[in-house]
């Protein structure tokens, strides 16, 4: 087989904005929710946001907006903000202007937050109190006046605008815009945000994401979870209306972005937004609120099956939890089936380029295997070997992957967006496999596999692997240089909390690192042995989407090869 292909592609309306299709239509899939059901609940206040209050909300800041800044076709606005229940009101005020909505991490230094603006050149900049300094510093630099800068929350800076006070003047003035509808065929080109990729390698890249895309994914997931399927009863089903979910994942992501609040609110669920996480709190919200559905990242899942503060809690009403972002091993995901019992527990593919996922576990599975699941309706695979040819059921090769949600390319940008952007098909960087089944298996990244005497061995085989043993809460394997191997492996682990008092006896420590290296060597081929080595840290350093920056620890091992090196002349 030269491509694989998932179910046919539903029904997709293209003349639409995510607003308009979100807040004013109706799809032949979507559920109908009861106007009792809350779309948002802010975490810590408790405070619950319906449909007329966020369709209110979002024609008001429309409003303000187009008075006050005279906002338009294509300006482009930046959220530069944790999550936040005003978060869709600003991205959808936004849309009904036809602007443009550039995301980013709240956690950006003054630096990075000027790389986006300079990148993006947005007319208005929407951030938090305590993300203030950083947004002032870098509208300066950027040219962007103060007047330009709200701040979602109610303020104790009265020189800036707010949020709130925009949308209560937009409510009190006559309407200043007319919203209008797109030609036929004009969402696949009129772009909604721009999502930055995740950076691990070089400066992150600008990635253009129509309304056509968003709207497609949102209507994919549905279809394949058979939200609408009349044979299947309302408590089997996946996602039913009323059902609580969690939105801990960022928003500027775009998991967060488009899964999370986009396709979650879609099918009649109430999300209830947590702006940081933190697991013991996460843990009284989950309780708090009778969460039914995580959407987590696995660094979230390592938690909930190996802290010790899980174990106080009873997770038998959770009915779903998704993990995404990251590879899930089978290993992790059998533990996590044992800490929630009667849940569904899975993962999917997806990335910034693909407007979030490509693949999803399938229908009517209740545990992942270990893939990352099968194509959603209307997207097309080709695996694409070492040696170029187009591979078959088996055959390892990079992903190049197509569908209706994929991104337009990268803004301002020509060279990277011939590079990834080819005849609308998408070349991932990923190396995976389809099985005879339709599963995807990813392997890892292709730059980041580890070429030991010519072989190949990938990093997240060896951190699933590891995850399995009870002493290690989490890992990150790398490369080292080996004058006789080329690479070799070497593991970064963070120890379980029960033993953290035994390791701190050096002897005992070498003992726990020989039987961590003995559990690889036991179960795995010999090219993939530990035989860089084996040590412990605090933590893993991570990006905001819960991908390991393993190229931080990638430098962190070079450089303690070189200075061994060198004390040994």
């Amino acid at each position: 087989m030269s491509v694989f292909y998932g179910p046919p592609a539903p029904y997709i309306p293209d003349d639409l904005t995510i607003p308009q299709f979100i807040l004013d239509s109706h799809h032949p899939v979507r559920p109908v929710r009861s106007n009792d059901i809350p779309w948002f609940v802010d975490d810590a206040s408790g405070t619950k946001v319906g449909y007329e209050e966020l369709r209110s909300r979002s024609f008001g800041l429309a409003n303000a907006l187009k008075l006050r800044y005279n906002i338009g076709e294509n300006d482009v606005v930046c959220i530069f903000s944790a999550n936040h229940v005003d978060y869709p009101v600003a991205v959808w005020a936004s849309h009904r202007l036809g602007s443009v909505v550039s995301t980013a991490n709240p956690a950006y230094t003054t630096d990075e937050l000027l790389y986006q603006l300079e990148t993006t050149k947005p007319v208005v900049l929407f951030t938090q109190a305590d993300s203030l300094e950083t947004a002032l510093a870098s509208a300066r630099q950027h040219g962007l006046p103060n007047d330009r800068i709200v701040i979602l929350d109610q303020s104790t800076h009265p020189s800036f605008a707010t949020l709130p006070g925009l949308i209560a003047y937009g409510l009190r003035q006559q309407t200043a815009f007319v919203e209008r509808r797109l030609a036929a065929g004009e969402a696949k080109t009129k772009i909604a945000f721009l999502c930055f990729s995740s950076g691990t390698t070089g400066r992150p890249k600008a990635v253009a994401i129509s309304h056509y895309a968003v709207i497609a994914n949102v209507i994919q997931i549905s279809v394949h979870h058979r939200i609408d399927d009349p044979t299947i009863p309302v408590s089997q089903l996946r996602w039913a209306p009323g059902d609580v979910c969690t939105a801990v994942l960022p928003f500027f992501h775009i998991y967060g972005l488009i899964v999370n609040m986009h396709f979650a609110i879609f099918v009649g669920t109430t999300i209830v937004v947590i702006p940081k996480f933190n697991f013991g709190d996460l843990l009284e919200s989950v309780m708090r609120h009778r969460i039914t559905h995580l959407m987590i990242v696995p660094p979230m899942l390592v938690l909930f099956c190996k802290h010790p503060a899980a174990k106080k809690y009873d997770f038998s009403h959770i009915k779903g939890v998704y993990s995404g972002a990251a590879p899930l091993s089978m290993e992790l995901t059998q533990q996590a089936a044992k800490v929630f019992p009667n849940s569904l527990v899975g993962q999917g593919y997806g990335m910034t380029e693909t407007a979030t996922a490509v693949t999803l576990i399938p229908m009517p599975d209740r545990l992942g295997n270990g893939s990352v699941g099968v194509l959603l309706p209307g997207c097309a695979a080709k695996v694409i070997k070492q040696d170029g040819k187009l591979g078959g059921v088996g055959d390892l090769g990079e992903l190049v992957i197509t569908g209706p949600s994929m991104a337009a390319g990268y803004t301002n940008n020509a060279q990277a967006t011939s590079e990834t952007f080819v005849d609308g098909w998408v070349h991932t960087g990923d190396e995976v496999y389809f099985d005879k089944n339709g599963e995807m298996w990813v392997v890892d990244r292709l730059k980041e596999l580890i070429k030991v005497r010519g072989f190949q061995v990938p990093p997240a085989e060896l951190e699933g692997h590891l995850l399995g043993h009870p002493y290690v809460s989490d890992v990150c394997v790398v490369p080292i240089p080996d004058e006789y191997s080329g690479e070799i492996p070497r593991a970064y682990v963070v120890p379980h909390a029960d033993i953290a008092s035994r390791i701190a006896d050096p002897a005992e420590a070498e003992k726990v690192k020989a039987e961590l290296t003995k559990y690889v060597a036991d179960h795995k081929v010999k090219y993939k042995h530990l035989a860089g080595g084996l040590e412990f840290i605090d933590v893993i350093p991570k990006n905001p989407s819960g991908k390991l920056l393993r190229r931080v620890l990638r430098e962190r091992a070079r450089e303690e090869v070189k200075a061994i090196t060198k004390a040994k002349l």
